[in-house]
């Protein structure tokens, strides 16, 4: 352990000066090196080795950022007011930050940090990259393509996060969102040779329409209108269902054991009672042989239900998925009829004594027992298809 110490305190410091202001400037990360170095000098102000990295820091961070701008300027290209924005605006904070430690002084020396009033070139290029922004969303609405929509709804944002005072931005905002929307509707489709009730569709599609929502997708159960436009369509498609007929089994038993019915005193050669050492009789336990015939009567049905999934895209038209899907119910009930002597029953044969035969559930019933666990299959295939609906 005593090893073990100086190498951890070793290692510690090693990882602390990585990521010191001076670490940070050597590696070249500026706004690291002069977040670090206000940070001590906060503490201490007459720090020169912070002041030299931040002085240092400082001037080739605002000198990197400053010919990006005069670059990007020259360029004229009208997408790149963005960046001419965030790139003044970093400049801004980066002085913003730094005045909180001034004035400074090293050595005598006033270090200076000339103030410059970056204003109004923000402005304007908040407002240029607005312009771009809101005109490039105008051109992208000219497409019939969800995604340029979705890009346009973007465009038509980050014009409004910048301006906000666009004749007619948010009904832009509203037309691409509502343009770029994917809708899918679901539902059953039901093949097989049973009717189903309507309860029993509607309960199948009681699915998490939350859940699998997203930014461009609407899932839908209930058809808004007739003139919706739907992109997808995920059909449950029910195929074959299988109920089995009524059984009844007899099933008939004899059960048998002995039991305790009293004692006997144990008796010598002489047929006298034998004491123990304490002068008692001696007794011994009488067992008798008892039965129960158990006349059972079992009743059972079964449900099965077959089917798939298919989530068909309609532009262009094609089947993206196919997936099977399947539940089973069953009904059992046993009862049953004790006839002799109950003592040579168990306690669960016991129990069957105390159950009736009752009415075998209908063929509609069974297919509703069988809706629990087939909601779970699909809601399962649902968020596994997911990927395939953009």
């Amino acid at each position: 352990m005593k090893k073990i110490l100086p190498f951890i305190l070793v290692l510690t410091i090693v990882m602390a000066g990585c990521g010191s202001s001076k670490k940070q400037l050597e590696k070249g990360n500026y706004d690291a090196a002069i977040e670090k170095s206000v940070k001590q000098l906060r503490k201490d102000k007459s720090d020169k080795k912070q002041i030299a990295v931040l002085e240092s820091a400082y001037n080739i961070a605002n000198e990197q950022d400053n010919e990006r701008v005069r670059f990007l300027k020259m360029e004229g290209k009208p997408n790149n007011w963005d960046e001419i924005y965030q790139t003044y605006k970093r400049l801004s904070d980066r002085q913003s930050l730094v005045r909180t430690v001034t004035p400074l002084n090293d050595g005598g020396r006033p270090v200076e940090f000339p103030y410059v009033d970056y204003m109004q070139d923000m402005v304007t290029a908040k407002h240029n990259a607005a312009d771009f922004y809101y005109a490039h969303g105008i051109e992208l609405m000219k497409s019939n393509i969800k995604e340029s929509f979705r890009q346009a709804y973007y465009e038509f944002i980050r014009a409004k996060d910048y301006v906000g005072d666009y004749e007619g931005i948010d009904a832009k905002i509203v037309e691409s969102k509502f343009k770029g929307m994917s809708r899918v509707f679901v539902s059953v489709q039901n093949s097989s040779i049973l009717k189903f009730p309507k309860e029993f569709e509607d309960g199948l599609l009681a699915l998490d329409l939350p859940n699998l929502n997203s930014e461009w997708v609407e899932y839908y159960t209930q058809n808004l209108n007739n003139n919706t436009e739907y992109d997808y369509f995920v059909n449950v498609n029910v195929r074959n269902v299988a109920v089995s007929p009524d059984q009844t089994i007899p099933i008939d038993s004899v059960f048998k054991k002995d039991i305790e019915d009293g004692y006997s005193y144990v008796l010598d050669k002489k047929g006298n009672v034998m004491k123990d050492t304490l002068g008692n009789d001696i007794k011994q336990k009488k067992y008798k042989t008892v039965q129960c015939a158990l006349a059972e009567t079992v009743q059972r049905k079964a449900c099965r239900i077959d089917g798939d999934i298919e989530v068909i895209q309609m532009n262009p038209n094609k089947t993206l998925k196919k997936d099977p899907i399947g539940s089973q119910s069953n009904f059992e009930n046993i009862s049953s009829r004790a006839l002799g002597d109950l003592q040579a029953l168990n306690q669960q044969q016991l129990a069957r004594t105390k159950s009736q035969i009752v009415p075998f559930p209908t063929d509609i019933e069974m297919v509703v027992r069988c809706s629990e666990s087939l909601k779970k299959a699909i809601r399962g295939v649902m968020m596994n298809n997911k990927r395939f609906i953009q």
